[in-house]
């Protein structure tokens, strides 16, 4: 299926999205957003990536910050960190360039690698929508984590962009329906710049209420 552009979600939604549904439904439906330390870090860590002029040369190395992209099968339309791009035998032209290139996506995160897979769908997201743009193949990326200063290689496995695919898939029908799913408490949210949005002060100690309540009993 491919969507028009007024239908067009983030692309970066889908790193709220696996993260937390809800989240993603108050960003992204309701327009809901509070800053924490967490995001003004992350927020910070993104102005350096993309500070630096457009393009970058080392050697065989074309280094892209802040590229725009956008996916028509996926329906999402963002931007990446960075893209790098190496002279190669094979791959892909690049306008302006001479050559073949191999692609790399690198998105640069505050923290340091989860378990959760949020982050590596992000990533592969945006390799999805690089190759349709640029009509190649992208393997692999590569996510780079600031408290550790390290990247962590991410292969793009057909599962892996099934499940890309699958997501944007439930975004759109939550979108076009104005669906925000219901809370789920537990123990990420405490590090959540909307808990108090998602759930007030209030419900939360209705919620206490009730537990202390079913425990009395």
């Amino acid at each position: 299926m491919a969507y028009d552009e007024d239908q067009f979600l983030a692309l970066s939604g889908i790193q709220h999205f696996v993260f937390c549904k809800r989240q993603w439904g108050l960003i992204h439906i309701e327009q809901a957003w509070q800053e924490n330390a967490l995001t003004v870090l992350g927020d910070q860590m993104h102005r350096r990536a993309h500070d630096a002029e457009e393009r970058e040369r080392r050697g065989d190395l074309l280094i892209l910050r802040g590229l725009s992209v956008r996916s028509n099968t996926l329906g999402a339309v963002g931007q990446c960190d960075v893209v790098e791009c190496k002279r190669a035998n094979s791959g892909c032209s690049l306008h302006g360039e001479e050559g073949f290139w191999s692609i790399t996506p690198v998105e640069y995160k505050r923290g340091e690698s989860k378990e959760s897979d949020a982050d590596r769908l992000q990533l592969c997201a945006q390799a999805i929508c690089l190759e349709e743009m640029l009509a190649c193949e992208i393997p692999f990326g590569e996510l780079y984590y600031g408290r550790t200063r390290s990247r962590e290689y991410v292969a793009f496995t057909d599962a892996m962009r099934c499940q890309v695919n699958s997501m944007f898939s439930e975004m759109h029908r939550c979108f076009e329906r104005r669906h925000v799913p219901k809370a789920h408490k537990k123990a990420e949210c405490r590090a959540c710049s909307l808990v108090d949005v998602c759930m007030p002060k209030r419900m939360l100690e209705v919620e206490k209420y009730i537990e202390a309540t079913l425990e009395s009993e």
